[in-house]
């Protein structure tokens, strides 16, 4: 296939232009185009690229040799359309042409920029983004909502799903691995609304979260023990506090010769390990048909020989399904939830059992609770924008309808640095916890005790 500018856009020959007049008329018609004011050039030289381009040509280059290309086409077009272009612009629309037609058009930018974590769109010309924690406005905006319309459509379309009127609600995931959100009109009152959750190129585990501040180097050495103890993890907190970058770096203490299977709305776990079998939810079609939730992954899961099984969130009657699992043999097993501290935890896990109508009584599902989870771990975000485990509790027992907590780390604050940052320390508690016996089992309790002293 050639790749000179000409072919590979569908640029017109000299032949297929009209032949000059002998005699050139005195009508102003007849004269090349005035240049156009630099607010309107680069409109119409958008306009008459796209006219020019071949779509699967096009498709078929990386994106910086379709760059290159793009930049040729724009010279030529601005050259015979005698329209004012500086370089940087030039560059900066042929940028754009690229994002439009192999990117996701403004958002691209934005997601090649790895200090950004969030992408938060309210409409064609409000996106904001978050950095270190921090939300603000950005400059992006997009054409017009038809714009913002086409790439959400391209986003869902990529994982062989659909939003649009009839289909309002869109979980998705980007190649790279970044959770999407779409809400479309008429729901989205001021055009589609995208909620994007970067996926971090960057290998995560607690050396990285001790560095970050998330937790201290004990905190860690504790998380890192319960991991290898195969110890069943519920982690708790608030959207973006940090849930699924704490389980992927637990998730590192994996014997590698498990086999782990993985349940997701949208798949953005990153586990390390040869072994793992990942599933995903569908939607249900046009007909409304075909739905699979996550409990009927749950339950599939339970038949595929699994040593590990992770909820990537926990939303509804699959927390019955995943109790099941973590009482029968899965030992190991992590999942997430949304809650505000670890007692919230167990109250919205009861709440979500109930949600199934198994008609249990509550002390039932407590007795369920108590024997199948072993630590709720607590992560926030907090006002300075970072992203701290709060609390890290052991689930003692049944004691009449109460179920016993004990807290191992409880964060404690103690003020804030002149830069705004947020200053605290753990209070730990160092008796012996309710799963000692499997510590011993698995030769760490030496371990766990002298992770307990650390700092005394």
């Amino acid at each position: 296939m050639a790749v000179n500018a000409a072919p590979m856009f569908g640029r017109r020959r000299a032949e297929e232009a009209p032949a000059p007049r002998a005699q050139p008329e005195p009508e102003p018609v007849a004269a090349p185009p005035p240049a156009m004011s630099p607010a309107g050039g680069p409109a119409e030289l958008r306009m008459l690229a796209l006219q020019q381009i071949d779509p699967a040509a096009a498709a078929a280059l990386p994106p910086n040799r379709l760059g290159i290309e793009m930049e040729k086409l724009l010279a030529e077009i601005a050259t015979e359309r005698r329209i004012q272009l500086n370089g940087r612009e030039q560059r900066q629309l042929a940028t754009e042409l690229v994002n439009d037609m192999v990117g996701l058009g403004p958002l691209q930018p934005l997601l090649d920029d790895e200090t950004i974590a969030d992408i938060l769109v309210n409409g064609p010309d409000r996106v904001f983004v978050e950095r270190s924690g921090r939300v603000s406005l950005s400059p992006v905006r997009f054409r017009d909502t038809g714009h913002l319309a086409n790439i959400c459509q391209r986003i869902a379309a990529g994982v062989g799903r659909r939003v649009d009127e009839s289909s309002p609600l869109c979980d998705a995931r980007l190649p790279d691995g970044s959770r999407v959100n779409i809400v479309f009109p008429p729901l989205a009152l001021d055009g589609p609304y995208v909620s994007i959750r970067k996926f971090t190129r960057k290998k995560i585990d607690f050396a990285r979260l001790v560095t970050f501040g998330s937790c201290t180097a004990q905190v860690a050495k504790v998380l890192e023990i319960a991991g290898r103890a195969r110890l069943n993890v519920i982690i708790s907190g608030g959207t973006g506090s940090g849930k699924t970058t704490l389980m992927n770096a637990m998730s590192r203490m994996i014997d590698p010769a498990e086999r782990i299977v993985t349940i997701e709305d949208a798949a953005e776990l990153q586990l390390q390990q040869p072994h793992v079998v990942r599933l995903e939810t569908r939607p249900p079609n046009l007909e409304g048909r075909g739905e699979i939730t996550q409990r009927d992954l749950v339950r599939n899961a339970l038949r595929m020989r699994p040593e590990r099984i992770i909820v990537g969130e926990v939303r509804a009657a699959e927390a019955f399904d995943m109790l099941q699992a973590m009482n029968t043999g899965h030992d190991g097993s992590m999942s997430t939830i949304h809650a505000n501290n670890t007692r919230d935890a167990l109250t919205r896990i009861e709440n979500m059992v109930q949600m199934g109508n198994m008609g249990l009584p509550s002390r039932a599902i407590r007795t369920q609770i108590v024997s199948a989870v072993d630590i709720i771990v607590q992560v926030e975000r907090h006002r300075d924008g970072g992203r701290r485990i709060t609390q890290v509790t052991d689930v003692m027992g049944l004691e009449g309808e109460v179920v016993i907590l004990n807290d191992i780390f409880q964060f404690e604050f103690t003020g804030e640095t002149p830069e705004g940052k947020l200053t605290g320390t753990y209070r730990v508690s160092r008796g012996h916890p309710s799963f000692w016996e499997r510590l011993i089992y698995f030769g760490l309790e030496k371990s766990w005790n002298a992770a307990l002293e650390e700092g005394r």
